[in-house]
């Protein structure tokens, strides 16, 4: 994509299958920006709700209104450079945390708390039962992959200087990010290891109240010193805003290059390119920071951000990259085979029930949970759609088993077109190879 040299994620899709069906999926790709501004918002104004005791809506609407503004003002100058104080901050502040947290008196030696010394009552590792083994595979695939279709990540990779630097930026993030996650997990294990009798929060513990989801502040309020605490505060409060001022730009650009410059206005000055996306941050702003204000958890609208771009985008971002029959009849096969299938499932956080019930699944708390990976399935029957329906169709017409008139997309037509205006040139092709090899 960047040896391309594409502006956005949308670019190669609005190369290839035109306008109308880039404007389809711009929808579900600005959906889950607005849900995961929601779900950063909502974790500090929790975060920030326990340890200083403030209410949640001024921590969400101040931090919203920061992000927003410097996002307004800046553009990817001040995303690029706030974030790097910012990843800086949550690395040196939630790495100070680890150490306190292991030497608080509450917390019991990791040795005696595993599962096999079967005299302590406290267990810091789970268990996983084999009924759940498909939700925990389909929520790691959609972690995993559905991350790659965020705008988030293609600004920074496409921004680069060169294919390399791009090459070497994902490569230097994979390892970073791993790092970056061990604290969050130490934190875990340390306030699953407490003996929470000691502290003033008293028993039961937060996995029995439902408080699961807080425990990284329940644990730097209670497990550690109060100034630790508050750098705590500060590591979230940096990760909101550098996660949120990423998304408010993805969604702004998007909507800038791919709709307003080449439908709405093909004439645009700069300037009014500039304000186009000022105003499309703020409303997305806007739409995210009215989400955070309920009562969904965190990790409910974490999940669900990535969903919509798992089921839907991801299979139609594979296709349009790596497979070179995939056609606008495909995609659009494609698209609503996993839409459709992914609405069937239902979505507990949305209150949808579901009607297509797959095996495995029950009810809980008067809700049918799906244990089977129904995400994945969707993804699945959406990229086998693409590929089938374009290879299908690309088949016949080129054997001109059907008449050429019924390409009523005029899919072919322009293909034809282009093959045999664009003569390939080995030199450019060599070139192009070498500059981005890695």
């Amino acid at each position: 994509m960047r040896s391309k040299r594409y502006v956005t994620m949308l670019d190669p899709f609005q190369n290839r299958y035109g306008k109308v069906f880039t404007v389809t999926l711009l929808l579900p790709a600005l959906v889950s920006d607005i849900l995961w501004v929601a779900c950063i918002l909502a974790a500090l104004g929790g975060t920030i709700s326990i340890i200083l005791g403030l209410s949640s809506t001024i921590s969400i609407i101040i931090s919203a209104a920061v992000s927003i503004v410097y996002t307004f003002l800046g553009g990817l100058y001040s995303v690029a450079y706030t974030d790097i104080i910012q990843l800086c901050f949550i690395f040196i502040s939630l790495w100070l945390c680890v150490p306190f947290m292991i030497l608080s008196p509450a917390v019991t030696a990791i040795s005696q708390t595993l599962p096999l010394n079967q005299s302590y009552e406290h267990a810091w590792i789970g268990h996983l039962e084999l009924a759940d083994a498909g939700k925990w595979v389909d929520e790691m695939l959609l972690l995993a992959l559905g991350g790659l279709s965020y705008q988030a990540l293609y600004q920074r990779v496409l921004s680069a200087a060169s294919s390399a630097q791009a090459q070497i930026t994902c490569f230097a993030a994979a390892g970073t990010v791993f790092i970056m996650g061990i604290p969050s997990v130490v934190i875990g294990v340390m306030a699953a290891a407490a003996d929470w009798n000691q502290t003033t929060y008293g028993l039961p513990t937060p996995f029995e109240r439902g408080d699961a989801g807080k425990i990284l502040p329940l644990a730097l309020q209670h497990l550690t010193p109060t100034w630790v605490s508050v750098l705590g505060i500060g590591s979230v409060a940096a990760a909101v805003m550098s996660s949120m001022d990423s998304a408010l730009l993805s969604s702004a650009s998007m909507f800038t290059q791919n709709i307003y410059k080449t439908t709405l206005r093909k004439k645009a000055s700069e300037r009014e390119l500039q304000w186009v996306i000022r105003i499309s941050v703020l409303l997305v702003g806007l739409a995210g920071t009215g989400l955070a204000f309920g009562d969904d958890s965190v990790a409910a609208l974490w999940i669900l951000s990535g969903d919509l771009l798992y089921c839907v985008i991801f299979p139609q971002l594979v296709c349009v990259l790596h497979f070179q029959r995939a056609n606008t009849y495909g995609a659009i096969c494609g698209f609503v085979v996993g839409l459709l299938l992914r609405g069937l499932s239902g979505e507990p956080v949305l209150g949808i029930p579901p009607l297509l019930l797959y095996p495995g699944c029950r009810e809980e708390n008067d809700q049918i949970r799906q244990c089977f990976p129904y995400r994945t399935v969707a993804m699945l029957s959406s990229l086998i759609s693409i590929i089938a329906v374009s290879w299908l169709l690309d088949l016949i017409f080129h054997r001109q088993l059907i008449p050429e008139s019924w390409d009523f997309l005029h899919v072919f037509k322009k293909k034809n077109n282009v093959d045999e205006d664009e003569i390939p040139d080995p030199c450019e092709e060599m070139n192009q190879v070498l500059n981005t090899k890695f």
